[in-house]
């Protein structure tokens, strides 16, 4: 990869059940860059992130994420490329049927981390989170904004290059979604990669950053000639 490009897409035609959702995206995202992608609801948002999730197959061009040649990937790599991916999901996908503590262990034991050392790694995340005193409590027991808090700690687990977002914000109050974006910021700061898809557009006049919106078919750069026109027509939604 170029540039210092952590995701590179070129020529990069992106499918759900056959049918052609994004066309021809040219995208290079470099380390430790914060990225919005913004756009209609069906307007390729999440299928864009599941391409690079490798959740969804690539069919067309040629995708690279964190040093892994999506074209080329095996089944087997696809674990390890995961390991170097947080994301975080707006419909959360907690374990009901375990406590926080045990949701974050489960994810450490099945990445193969020490049990010795996988206490620690939790109460590390949860503290980053604000979410330390709620190990013991059921997902249900906690507000959307808590489960989300618990999500993005899920998310930093592997210590990932790279965080993929997908609505994080959509269901939460703003007050709630502002506490959410400060921590997102701050693992940014951190030199983490983040990859937002929202709809939260009060969230990106506060937290300004490079902007890509999907429309028509297509993924163009937001900049000073098409920012205004585009985040009217998004916001008639």
């Amino acid at each position: 990869m170029e540039n210092n490009a952590i995701i590179s897409l070129k020529n990069v035609d992106v499918f759900q059940q056959e049918k052609l959702i994004l066309n021809n995206v040219n995208l290079d995202i470099e380390a430790g860059e914060f990225v919005y992608l913004i756009g209609k609801v069906g307007s390729g948002k999440s299928s864009l992130i599941k391409i690079l999730n490798a959740e969804l197959g690539l069919y067309a061009g040629e995708a690279n994420i964190a040093g892994y040649d999506l074209q080329k990937i095996k089944r087997s790599e696809v674990p390890f490329l995961r390991r170097k991916l947080g994301v975080v999901f707006q419909d959360f996908r907690l374990l009901s049927d375990r406590n926080v503590y045990e949701n974050l262990a489960f994810v450490l034991k099945a990445t193969g981390w020490k049990q010795a050392d996988i206490k620690s790694r939790v109460e590390e995340v949860l503290e980053k989170v604000g979410m330390t005193e709620h190990q013991k409590q059921m997902p249900h027991e906690l507000s959307g904004g808590e489960q989300q808090r618990i999500v993005v700690a899920r998310a930093l687990l592997n210590d990932p290059e790279i965080i993929l977002a997908d609505e994080p914000t959509g269901n939460l109050d703003p007050e709630t979604s502002e506490d959410l974006m400060k921590i997102f910021k701050e693992v940014n700061e951190q030199g983490k990669t983040i990859l937002m898809a929202t709809h939260d557009y009060p969230m990106l006049d506060k937290y300004p950053a490079r902007t890509l919106i999907c429309g028509d078919q297509q993924v163009i750069e937001a900049n000073k000639g098409n920012e205004e026109m585009n985040f009217s027509e998004l916001l008639e939604e």
